[in-house]
């Protein structure tokens, strides 16, 4: 399975910004991920093969997973976005994650 995610960059705070991943496998759970240098990797938001979203306290109310009619394409539309939030953000595929994409940088900027 291969995940392509382009769209990493760089935002201001309180800006917003919005990733995007493609899958060539079957249709499965997907979500999104990020991980900063000395910590470990940590669940940001994920949707699961009915539809069923789960999103990490940390950016509740903030960020918002969706995905494409075919099911192969999900987002993470990121508003509000926090120095904090600067992290190496990673699509997976399957939960417990299977495959994972390449990682896109997000750097919010103070």
């Amino acid at each position: 399975v291969r995940l392509e995610e382009p769209g990493g960059g760089l935002v201001q705070t309180g800006g917003s910004h919005r990733l995007s991943c493609t899958s060539s496998g079957s249709i499965n759970h997907m979500g999104w991920y990020r991980e900063v240098p000395g910590k470990q990797r940590e669940m940001v938001a994920k949707m699961f093969y009915n539809g069923r979203t789960e999103v990490a306290d940390s950016v509740k109310g903030r960020f918002s997973i969706s995905r494409t009619y075919d099911r192969n394409t999900i987002y993470l539309q990121m508003t509000s976005l926090k120095p904090e939030d600067t992290a190496v953000y990673y699509c997976s595929w399957g939960d417990p994650p299977d495959y994972w994409g390449q990682g896109t940088q997000v750097t919010v900027s103070s």
